[in-house]
C-alpha cells in the first residue's frame, strides 16, 4: 500500500497521470484550504468563490489527464497560476473590474525588489501589528492590487513568484504592488488610520 502522505505534491500530480486516483485526492486534501482562501481572498463572494475553485480543479484535472503538467518541482505556483487565470476570466465575462496597469512613461524597472521588501526583524514586528489594519483596508483594492499584496504578504511570496503565478512581468507585479500601497495610505488617512509599513 502506498504512502501518499510521504509523497510531494509533484509525485501525486504524477501518479495521478499515471492512473492513480488516490493520488489526486490527497491532492485535493493538500491544497483545498489554501487554495480556496487565495481564491476567495480576491473574489470576496463565498459563491463565487466556490464557482472559482471547482472551476480550477476542473482544469488541473483536464491538464493533468493531457499530460500539460512536468514535474518542476513548483506545483503549488502552477495550481495558483490555473486560478488565477480562472478569477480573471470570471472577473472578464462580468466586466466588473477596470485594472489600472502602470503607465509607459512610469519606469519601475528601477525598483529593486530585494531591496524594496527586504525586511529585518525590526520591521517584521512593525509590519505584523500594521497587517490587522490593512487586512480590512485591502478588501477596497481592485482585485489585481489586492491580490499581490495578499500573495507578498500573506502567502511571503516574492515579485518573481507572484509575476510567475499570476501571467505578468516583474515590473507589473512591482506596479500593482506601488498603486495597492498609495490607495492603502490613501484609505488609512481618509479613515485616520496609521500605516507606517516598513519596506
Amino acid at each position: 500500500m502506498k504512502n501518499y502522505e510521504s509523497m510531494t505534491d509533484e509525485m501525486l500530480a504524477l501518479q495521478y497521470v499515471g492512473g492513480d486516483n488516490r493520488a489526486f485526492d490527497e491532492l485535493l486534501t493538500r491544497n483545498q484550504k489554501k487554495l480556496y482562501d487565495y481564491i476567495m481572498f480576491v473574489v470576496r463572494d463565498p459563491e463565487l468563490a466556490n464557482d472559482v475553485f471547482q472551476e480550477t480543479f476542473v482544469k488541473v484535472i483536464t491538464r493533468l489527464q493531457e499530460g500539460k503538467y512536468t514535474d518542476s518541482g513548483k506545483f503549488s505556483f502552477w495550481l495558483i497560476r490555473i486560478a488565477h487565470n480562472v478569477i480573471m476570466d470570471t472577473f472578464r465575462l462580468q466586466k466588473s473590474v477596470h485594472i489600472i496597469e502602470p503607465t509607459a512613461g512610469n519606469d519601475l524597472s528601477k525598483l529593486k525588489s530585494d531591496s524594496l521588501m527586504d525586511l529585518n526583524r525590526e520591521n517584521e514586528y512593525v509590519n505584523a501589528q500594521v497587517l490587522r489594519d490593512v487586512r480590512h483596508i485591502m478588501n477596497s483594492l481592485p482585485a489585481p492590487q489586492r491580490e499581490v499584496v495578499y500573495m507578498r504578504y500573506y502567502q511571503e511570496l516574492s515579485f518573481k513568484e507572484i509575476a510567475e503565478a499570476t501571467g505578468v512581468s516583474i515590473n507589473t507585479s512591482l506596479g500593482r504592488m506601488r498603486y495597492a500601497l498609495i490607495n492603502m495610505r490613501r484609505m488609512a488617512k481618509q479613515h485616520e488610520i496609521q500605516l507606517n509599513l516598513e519596506l
